[in-house]
């Protein structure tokens, strides 16, 4: 049963600032849960279904550090950021924040992406492909947004990820940065570095001139129909497919 308390603290999750006092998230799902628990990553509440309860208590049994609390469909569905809610809910402990490597192999650049939706694509994109960093700018969507999270369906787990001062970022870094832009050359006529950084811009506005400025190359996707502009997933997926090998 959820008590009250226990209902307004996972609720609170729902906001970023109680997310950051508290250093902690919302994973939601079956298929997100069980990834999440069987990587042995720290946890601190498993809010399930009796049902789900029952079937997974060798998961729950690997994580002695966490809460379990054993609800109804309704009480489930009342913290829930999901409209369908689906059995299960943890509420997960942030990693410590780590200093930023030095990149030499394929790695995505955001530039103010503000959608939580595609910030969690763009997290899935880089786990399919194998690319370990994600460097966000300062005002990026918020990477442990319940919607970010359920995105990235797991890519958390894989998938450094790090906020920091991205022009300053790329004036360092020593492989060529790519820029996805309307006015780059055709990424199908373009010599393929053994590494590189894959900057995507905003949804609306595309890559600050000082990101642009800072670039080796741009880059564009020929179009062929009557679109104005690609989804800013989209693009980082078509480009991660031809230029990641």
């Amino acid at each position: 049963m959820l008590s009250k308390t226990q209902n307004k603290y996972i609720r609170s999750l729902w906001q970023q600032k109680f997310r950051n006092e508290y250093k902690v998230f919302i994973a939601e799902g079956t298929k997100i849960a069980e990834e999440w628990l069987r990587t042995g990553k720290p946890i601190e509440k498993i809010v399930g279904t009796a049902e789900w309860v029952k079937a997974h208590t060798s998961l729950i049994g690997a994580h002695p550090e966490a809460e379990l609390i054993t609800v109804t469909n309704d009480e489930l569905a009342a913290v829930s950021t999901l409209q369908a809610p689906n059995q299960v809910l943890l509420v997960v402990k942030m990693p410590q924040p780590s200093p930023l490597p030095s990149i030499n192999e394929w790695c995505l650049a955001v530039d103010n992406l503000r959608d939580p939706g595609n910030m969690g694509s763009m997290i899935r994109i880089a786990d399919w492909f194998g690319i370990k960093h994600i460097v966000c700018s300062h005002d990026c969507a918020e990477v442990y947004n319940p919607k970010v999270v359920q995105s990235a369906m797991g890519g958390h787990l894989r998938v450094n990820i790090y906020e920091t001062d991205l022009e300053a970022f790329l004036s360092t870094v020593k492989i060529p940065v790519l820029a996805a832009a309307l006015d780059g050359e055709n990424v199908y006529n373009i010599a393929i570095p053994k590494a590189a950084i894959i900057v995507i811009g905003n949804e609306s506005k595309g890559i600050s001139d000082p990101i642009q400025a800072i670039a080796t190359q741009k880059i564009l996707i020929p179009r062929r129909g009557g679109a104005e502009s690609l989804n800013a997933a989209v693009s980082a997926g078509i480009l991660c497919a031809l230029l990641v090998r």
